[in-house]
C-alpha cells in the first residue's frame, strides 16, 4: 500500500517501510516520509518527484489513484497547455510537476502550473516535494477511512448474522 501511496517511489519506501508502525496515524506516517525525504540527495529527491506522473498525462498511463485524483477532464485545449507547460517547467527545472489536485479541475491547474514555472529551481524543488507529501497524507486519509467503513460494515455483518442464529 505505500509504494502506491507514495507513488512509486520504491527508494522512500523502502527507507520508510521499517519506522512505520501499525498504529500510526496518516500524518505521523508522513512526518516519517518528511524525515526520509529530509536525508536524501537532491537526485533521490528528483526520482521521487520524476515517480509520480504528470498532470495531464494520459490516464492509461498512470495509477489508479493518480486517474482518480486527476479527474476525466479531457479538454483537447487545457490539455495541450497543460503538455506545453509540462515539457517547459520540465526543461527549465529538470525534473517533474507535482501538485496536490485536491478536487481541481485541469484548466485551475494550468495557472497554478504557469505560476510555478516562473519560480526558483530551489523553491520548486522544495514546493514539488511538499506537494507530493500533501497527495500522500490525502491518499493515506482516505485509504484509512475507507478501512474504518469497510470494517464498521463488516461488524453490522457479524452482529446481524449473530442476531438472525441466535
Amino acid at each position: 500500500m505505500l509504494l502506491e501511496v507514495f507513488e512509486r517511489s520504491r527508494e522512500l519506501t523502502s527507507r520508510l517501510l521499517p519506522l512505520v508502525r501499525a498504529d500510526d496515524t496518516p500524518r505521523e506516517i508522513v512526518e516519517k516520509a518528511r524525515g526520509v525525504l529530509n536525508t536524501f540527495t537532491e537526485r533521490e529527491l528528483i526520482a521521487t518527484l520524476d515517480a509520480h506522473p504528470r498532470i495531464g498525462h494520459d490516464v492509461r498511463a498512470i495509477s489508479d489513484l493518480s486517474a482518480r485524483e486527476q479527474g476525466t477532464d479531457q479538454d483537447p485545449d487545457t490539455l495541450a497547455q497543460l503538455t506545453r507547460l509540462n515539457d517547459e517547467y520540465e526543461r527549465r527545472f529538470g525534473f517533474r510537476f507535482v501538485v496536490f489536485v485536491k478536487g481541481r479541475s485541469k484548466a485551475e491547474i494550468v495557472p497554478v502550473l504557469r505560476d510555478r514555472v516562473r519560480r526558483t529551481r530551489e523553491s520548486e524543488l522544495r514546493t514539488g516535494i511538499e506537494e507530493f507529501l500533501a497527495i500522500s497524507l490525502d491518499r493515506l486519509m482516505r485509504s484509512m477511512e475507507q478501512d474504518r467503513v469497510q470494517r464498521s460494515t463488516d461488524d453490522d455483518s457479524i452482529r446481524r448474522a449473530m442476531d438472525v442464529d441466535s
